[in-house]
This record gives structure tokens, C-alpha cells and sequence, in this order.
């Protein structure tokens, strides 16, 4: 299983941080390890002193392929979660500028916390419109729609077949919207889908 991540997939996002607005989806990877377990606490990481939130929708691969159209696409995953793309934001910046690969500062152990349930497509009125988002310690934080994704859904999925074979199991983290920010010790988050909370977790 592998952990395929979009970066710059709402034009919001991009401008907060400074960045282009890609002209083709911006890919990294996170290994299974980045997954937070079932009852393991979150630890903030020793290694940063600026450790970011990014709330995205989670797409589950549900069969294997390869070079997919984008016009098949739909039939490589029928369920929807959330989670947390944690993002050491010092340490990517430094990276960055010294033209180095990102992974230190997204892909550490458990940098990326999943939603447990996933929610089948069929729940949804219209799978192009998708609301979702996060709360800091109560109140919103970010809060988007998978309708202002730059690439879609579908879309992802043709351009990153081009490259990896999709396997079942793989998780796509489909970018994030505008709002992402720092948390401290003590920070409780909870990410959402629509009305329904989907995964809650302390920052230890």
C-alpha cells in the first residue's frame, strides 16, 4: 500500500503559501508508515518548531490499474475519507531552498492521521461537490469543497497512473484548501466531511 499526495490543488492554497498554480497536479509520496494507528496518540515531532495542518479529502483505490483514462477513472474507487497531511513547515522551507526533496518534512512516521471510516460514493448527492473541513480547538480552520480542486478526482487518478500503478489499497490525499496553520501541544483538531465528524485527535 502506498500513499500518493497532491500538492497546490486549490488555487488559494497555492497564493497563501506563495506558489505558482501548477500547470499539471504536484505529486509526493508518503510511506504506510506515515499512518497514524487506531489509539496511537499524535506526538508533535522534535525535528520542527513549526508544525502545519492541511485537511484533505482521501481517495481509496478499489482495484488495480494502470495508464487509466480519465473517462474510466470513476471505476478505480468508490469511497471517500479524511485525513491530516501534517507538514513541518520550517524544515520544508529549508529544504526548498536548497532545491531538496520534501520528504523530512511530510513523510516522517505518522505525519498523516486517516479518517477510519470511509463513505461510499453512493452517500453522496453529487461527488463534484463535496464539502469538507477542520476545526481548531473548536472553531474552523479551513473549510472547502472538492468542486474548487484545481485537478479532479478523476483526473488525479489518470495523471498518477501515467506514472504508478494504482494498487488496491493506495490512498490518494487530494490537496488541500486555503486556511492551513500552525498547531501547538494541547491543540485539538477534527476533520470533517459535510456535517459528519470523521477523525479527532490531541496534539501531545
Amino acid at each position: 500500500m502506498k500513499i500518493i499526495c497532491v500538492g497546490r490543488n486549490y488555487v488559494a492554497h497555492a497564493e497563501e503559501l506563495g506558489n505558482r498554480v501548477p500547470g499539471e497536479p504536484v505529486i509526493f509520496m508518503k510511506p504506510q508508515t506515515a499512518l497514524l494507528p487506531k489509539g496511537h496518540p499524535f506526538f508533535y515531532p522534535s525535528f520542527t518548531s513549526d508544525l502545519h495542518y492541511e485537511v484533505e479529502l482521501v481517495v481509496k483505490i478499489n482495484r488495480n490499474g494502470k495508464k487509466i483514462e480519465e473517462r474510466f477513472a470513476h471505476r478505480y474507487y468508490d469511497s471517500i475519507g479524511i485525513g491530516i497531511d501534517f507538514t513541518a513547515r520550517d524544515l520544508q522551507t529549508e529544504l526548498k531552498a536548497k532545491g531538496l526533496p520534501w520528504e523530512k518534512a511530510k513523510a516522517w512516521d505518522f505525519s498523516a492521521p486517516l479518517s477510519e471510516d470511509f463513505i461510499t460514493l453512493s452517500s453522496f448527492e453529487d461527488i463534484s461537490n463535496i464539502e469538507f473541513g477542520l476545526k481548531k480547538n473548536g472553531e474552523w480552520v479551513q473549510r472547502g469543497s472538492s468542486d474548487l480542486m484545481i485537478f479532479s478526482i478523476d483526473r488525479l487518478i489518470a495523471h498518477i497512473s501515467e506514472y504508478f500503478t494504482l494498487k488496491m489499497g493506495d490512498l490518494i490525499f487530494t490537496g488541500t484548501p486555503a486556511g492551513v496553520g500552525p498547531v501547538i501541544i494541547g491543540d485539538r483538531l477534527e476533520a470533517y466531511i459535510g456535517s459528519r465528524k470523521m477523525l479527532e485527535l490531541l496534539v501531545h
